[in-house]
């Protein structure tokens, strides 16, 4: 693949504002889903209905960006016919390419719309290039979206060995599990995140005043309690804070944000096709901040590949948008490996 098809921003639009933030921001591709649980951000306010979406894609088309539609939950025995529908709106609407994580909705699509462009979620759970290249054999998958548990390292293995494009998480919340393979949620809400589309439904989410705290529950469990001067996030299980043998403190994982800047040049030497931006379920200001960011330090980095470093005052600025307003280079910078 040529550099200059490298390193595209891929950013999150949970909805037409946000959208229109990306595109305007440098944004190459944005991503969102239907009002609907076949995408995994089925927050209520959030996502597109075929009228939205519509206007979506002639916005970003003008501006000569494309768009990607997740429909990266799995169908159930129920109600399959949804998803097989939401397979034929996309088609209708002529996205650009849909991100799918079922082998059988990747059937559906390539039986019947072989005009299609498939990518493969993060949702499928592919790690290692056999997984990726059989997507590709059987279903026509092009693109991957590699989960956020690989060392850089062997992303590089999976570029070797795979003529797929891959594309790589660069900011936004980190899963403390391999995506698509976390049930954590379901002990407390009943309802897994790979078939109703969230990990904490707003629904079970509660806030309350307390004479100790800002206390956060999910489904009745305290998942979290905040001090005056802390800020508080949205309450999911792997980033409570817990007591365990008499101490209290994030137990699984700490609320912090992945950022890639220092990565780039690397990146763009092993051929990533694609960095992604995560965050549908993010303001229209996160959006354009991130995008705003992420398009000047691309463009840095494929000008000046050598001479490249991640600039303070963009480490600040993204930080500021963080989750618990830090940032961690993740599993893909391990010096003992």
């Amino acid at each position: 693949m040529p550099s200059d098809a490298l390193l595209e921003l891929v950013c999150p639009a949970g909805s037409l504002p946000a959208l229109k933030a990306a595109v305007d921001n440098g944004a190459d591709c944005v991503y969102l889903g239907f009002r609907d649980n076949t995408n995994a951000r089925n927050f209520s306010g959030l996502n597109f209905d075929a009228a939205g979406a519509r206007e979506g894609i002639r916005y970003a088309r003008d501006r000569g960006a494309r768009v990607f539609l997740a429909l990266n939950t799995y169908p159930q025995a129920a109600d399959w016919q949804q998803w097989h529908g939401a397979i034929d709106k996309a088609a209708a609407l002529g996205v650009d390419a849909v991100i799918l994580a079922d082998p059988g909705l990747m059937r559906y699509a390539a039986d019947n719309y072989p005009d299609l462009r498939l990518h493969l979620s993060v949702q499928g759970s592919a790690t290692n290039h056999e997984a990726i290249n059989f997507y590709h054999e059987q279903f026509g998958v092009c693109r991957a979206v590699l989960p956020r548990v690989l060392s850089l390292a062997q992303v590089e293995q999976v570029l070797r060995h795979s003529r797929v494009e891959i594309e790589l998480f660069g900011f936004g919340s980190l899963c403390v599990m391999v995506e698509g393979r976390c049930a954590l949620s379901s002990y407390v809400t009943g309802e897994s995140p790979n078939t109703c589309g969230v990990c904490s439904p707003a629904k079970m989410v509660r806030w309350q005043h307390t004479a100790r705290g800002l206390e956060s529950r999910l489904n009745g469990v305290l998942i979290d309690r905040y001090a005056a001067d802390e800020n508080a996030g949205y309450p999911t299980l792997c980033k409570g804070r817990f007591q365990v043998n008499g101490e209290t403190y994030y137990a699984i994982e700490e609320p912090t944000s992945l950022n890639t800047l220092a990565l780039l040049p690397a990146m763009l030497r092993m051929g990533v096709a694609a960095i992604k931006i995560e965050g549908r379920q993010r303001s229209p200001a996160y959006v354009a901040q991130v995008a705003r960011v992420w398009r000047v330090a691309i463009d840095a980095c494929k000008r000046d590949p050598a001479g490249y470093a991640a600039r303070p005052d963009w480490v600040r600025a993204l930080d500021r948008v963080a989750e618990g307003q830090q940032h961690t280079l993740g599993a893909y910078h391990r010096p003992w490996k």
